[in-house]
């Protein structure tokens, strides 16, 4: 997710725990302005997923993004960041390794069903140090098994280990409306295009013109998640008409762009009690 150029976003602090109160804990944010943090790692995963706004979360081999109704799921130990678009209203997971031991080695973006929506959302009401023989137990189980099955989506963009790559990519990460062609990156780097284009494929799994086309339609989940329209949206992405932008956006993550950020069948979640709240 790139950041508004106009609204720069802001250093958010890592909040510093020594352990997790319970095998499953939970943090509520409301972040106003674009938010980021800096790189860091912590034994436990985490599940970042907002009800409102995108967040996007930065590793060493990939950017993965979550519109609402998407979370990213980070394993343990793994440096991340964490940023997010602005009014973004984020429930944080941390999930202590030994719950979660089906967890993959790599982020992945997880689509929240309705059902572990409300999960999450009744996880809120359940102190931070509840009881391990209960209800609020039995309540964290059935969450931690409906997580386990959720379903996996695209919404991430694999980014290249090789430094001569890394500082292209993010050029064309900030900026992707500027066309590039594969031609003008090779003569940039000194390598043939036929070299370029297999070190790439090499690096992330995927054809140039295809990353390139991903990176685009990535870019463009924060802009229709403040409202931009779809025109307006495609223009921005570098594409030049709607209907092709549509077509490329179904093809790559199997839905359209209104159907994505749409905010329809979206409820409103009670406030989480006090103590309940990590202060930073």
């Amino acid at each position: 997710m790139s950041r508004n150029r106009h609204n720069r976003a802001v250093h958010r602090p890592i909040p510093q725990m020594p352990h997790l109160p319970r095998p499953l804990f939970a943090r509520v944010e409301s972040l106003e302005r674009p938010a980021a943090t800096d790189w860091h790692s912590h034994p436990w995963a985490q599940l970042s997923y907002a009800t409102q706004g995108v967040l996007s979360v930065h590793t060493q081999t990939g950017r993965f993004l979550a519109p609402p109704q998407r979370a990213i799921l980070v394993p343990p130990d793994m440096p991340h960041a964490v940023l997010s678009s602005p009014r973004t209203e984020m429930r944080s997971l941390y999930l202590e390794p030994q719950v979660v031991g089906w967890i993959e080695e790599h982020c992945r973006v997880l689509e929240i069903t309705p059902l572990l929506r409300e999960l999450i959302s009744a996880f809120g009401q359940v102190p931070a140090e509840y009881a391990l023989d209960g209800a609020d137990a039995r309540l964290v189980d059935v969450l931690l098994d409906q997580l386990r099955i959720a379903p996996r989506t695209g919404l991430f963009l694999p980014w290249p280990a090789d430094p001569r790559l890394q500082a292209p990519c993010e050029r064309l990460y900030q900026s992707p409306e500027h066309s590039v062609s594969l031609q003008q990156w090779s003569q940039e780097l000194g390598i043939s295009e036929k070299t370029l284009s297999r070190r790439f494929l090499r690096e992330t799994g995927i054809g140039f013109r295809a990353w390139y086309q991903r990176l685009r339609l990535l870019h463009a989940l924060p802009l229709l998640d403040q409202g931009q329209s779809v025109t307006d949206v495609a223009l921005a992405c570098g594409y030049d008409s709607t209907s092709a932008f549509i077509a490329a956006f179904r093809q790559q993550l199997g839905i359209t762009p209104g159907a994505l950020t749409g905010k329809a069948g979206k409820i409103a979640e009670p406030a989480p009690v006090e103590r309940y709240r990590l202060d930073t």
